[in-house]
Order: structure tokens, then C-alpha cells, then sequence
């Protein structure tokens, strides 16, 4: 056992550090299986050696996040953990560094998580962005920030949102109203993104000027799309020539942002996702970035995390990668 201080420059900071009830000391306390306790001006972190360090950096990193005016939760705390634990605890400066955007309430959208901060950097250097990843990592609500930030900036003059309507098929018939109304569902993820980054009468405007456009997939067909910042949502649900048709949609001056989960797929089973033959086909072309979020991205709820974890460890169970010949012994038992 060994004991460890940390100094505390002001008292606020340890209040927004230890949180409502000390409730993300807590946090740290049970994943790290240290105690903390706070004398005058100073933290006493206690515990094994080796926690107890993890849990040094785990702190020191929060209150450089805390330092930058950022509001503490379950989800960065564990994630704080989490970089400590593969020794990369100084990545927490590529965090919230930047507002992609601010929303109609004033509130600064950041990126939560390195690979956020990675995403985030690359839809603003590339003109076409592939963010695939689980449910929660933000891939759709960054994708939107930095669309709304680039039309406040006039570097675009409209947002595009579109996405597969798949899961409706046949249904979509016994739906009432118009096409438009029958897909409105799909896209009001799209919308809900939106209305928090513009307020709904600012965006009822643009929508009525034609500087924003929601809608499904299959009216981008034959169009070219010039001066505009367009996000594909749940890609994974495309077919290869729905992906095809897409891409080529790009015009002058226009930057484009897909997003899907390749592990949520919808399509018939004897169907290629267009998502997943575009990472493999477009993988190392210029201009063209393919970021990768994982579990450790997701922003939700802290369970959401588990759930992913779950799944993947299950899926892995249940197809085991598949053992090269090359490593198979010999006649006999022995390898040479």
C-alpha cells in the first residue's frame, strides 16, 4: 500500500471534481480500487501502487479537463480511466479542445473522445468522411455540427441530410400521407440534430429557402450537388449501387460526411452492404478519410458501453478467427 498527494490549486475545481455527493470520486474509487480523501489543499490517493498512479493521472487529467471550463460526467471520467490504463493519458489535451458548433441555446458542441477530436479533424481536412462505429459514438450529431458550422461560415450555401429508408419496405405503403411523410420517420434523427444546432424556427426558414434539405436517399438521384455540405446517415443500409450513385452526387465545393454502424445492417442477408464495400474500395484514396469509432467513443449512457462490449465479445464466441493453414502442426502433432 502507498499513498500518493495531489495538490489542488483552487477549491472550485476540487468541488466540480468531486461532484454532487462526491459521486465521481466514487467513480475512480471503485474502478481503481484506491480511497480518496482530500486534506487543506491536497487529494491523499491510497491503494496498491500501481492503482494508485492510474489513479493520479486519472485525476490530473480531469482537472485539466475541468481547467477548460469542461462539465464532468459517468462517461468522460470512465473514459479518463481508460486512457490512463493504456498510457495515453496525454491524448486528454485532443479532447474538447475545439467547438465544432454552438448550439441555438448557446450550449459549445465538442468532441468527447480522441477519436471523436480524430473524426472531427477529418471531415474539416477532407472533402468525403466515412464515420463508422456503434450506436453513441456521435457520428451523426458531429457530422451535423460541423455541417451547421460550415454553413454559418459561408463556406457551403446548403445541408443535405439523407438516409435509406430500408427498414420501411413494403410498410411504407400503410403509412398515411405523401412519400415525404412516410419517410419523415427515418430521417428524424436528422432533424432532432438540427433543431438543437439552429432552433426550430431558424431552420423551418433555411428549410423554406431551400438552404436545407432532408430527405431519403433515392431523391438524390441524377442531381448534382454543388456548394453543399451532405451527410449520409445509417450507410450501412445502402446497396453498392445506392453508395455508387451517391458518391458521384459530389460537385464543386461541396464536402461530404457518411455514417454508418456496420454491425446494425438491415439489408436482405444475400445483399452487399454499400457501406462496407466503400471502406474497402475507397481505403487509401486522396482526400478521402475512413475513421473508425469503437465503444470507447460512445457518449450515451455508460450501459450502452457494456452492451456494445457484450455483443462483441459474443460475436467473437461465435466466430472465432479463422486459424491460417500455415499454423496448423504437422502429421504427429509437432511443428517444425
Amino acid at each position: 500500500m502507498i499513498e500518493q498527494r495531489v495538490s489542488l490549486e483552487r477549491m472550485e475545481e476540487a468541488a466540480t471534481l468531486f461532484g454532487a455527493f462526491d459521486e465521481n470520486i466514487r467513480i475512480i474509487e471503485r474502478e481503481l480500487s484506491v480511497r480518496i480523501l482530500i486534506r487543506e489543499e491536497e487529494l491523499k490517493i491510497s491503494g496498491e501502487a500501481e492503482q494508485v498512479l492510474l489513479a493520479v493521472k486519472t485525476v490530473q487529467g480531469l482537472m485539466s479537463l475541468i481547467a477548460r471550463g469542461e462539465p464532468l460526467n459517468e462517461q468522460n471520467i470512465r473514459y479518463m480511466i481508460s486512457l490512463a490504463r493504456a498510457g495515453q493519458e496525454e491524448r486528454i489535451n485532443d479532447m474538447a479542445k475545439d467547438v465544432v458548433c454552438v448550439t441555438a441555446n448557446g450550449k459549445p458542441i465538442k468532441a468527447k473522445t480522441v477519436g471523436q477530436a480524430r473524426y472531427v479533424k477529418d471531415i474539416q481536412t477532407h472533402t468525403i468522411t466515412l464515420g463508422v462505429g456503434p450506436a453513441g459514438t456521435g457520428k451523426t450529431y458531429l457530422a451535423v455540427a460541423a455541417a451547421v458550422a460550415a454553413f454559418k461560415a459561408r463556406e457551403v450555401n446548403r445541408i443535405i441530410l439523407t438516409r435509406p429508408a430500408v427498414e420501411a419496405g413494403e410498410r411504407l405503403g400503410f403509412l398515411p400521407g405523401d412519400l415525404q411523410s412516410k419517410v419523415d420517420p427515418y430521417l428524424r434523427p436528422l432533424y432532432d440534430a438540427l433543431f438543437e444546432m439552429l432552433g426550430s424556427e431558424t431552420y423551418e426558414k433555411y428549410v423554406e429557402r431551400g438552404n436545407i434539405e432532408v430527405a431519403p436517399l433515392a431523391y438524390m438521384r441524377g442531381r448534382t450537388l454543388d456548394d453543399s455540405f451532405i451527410i449520409l446517415d445509417e450507410a450501412q443500409n445502402t446497396s453498392r449501387e445506392q453508395m455508387k450513385m451517391f458518391l458521384t452526387r459530389l460537385g464543386f465545393g461541396s464536402k461530404i460526411v457518411i455514417t454508418g454502424d456496420i454491425t446494425q445492417i438491415d439489408l436482405p442477408k444475400d445483399q452487399t452492404s454499400g457501406l462496407k464495400e466503400a471502406m474497402r474500395v475507397l481505403n487509401g484514396v486522396e482526400d478521402i478519410a475512413i475513421r473508425r469509432l469503437t465503444g470507447a467513443d460512445v457518449v450515451r449512457h455508460a450501459l450502452v458501453q457494456r452492451i456494445i462490449q457484450a455483443y462483441e465479445e459474443d460475436e467473437q464466441r461465435r466466430n472465432p478467427p479463422k486459424k491460417h493453414p500455415a499454423d496448423k502442426p504437422h502429421k504427429g502433432g509437432k511443428t517444425p
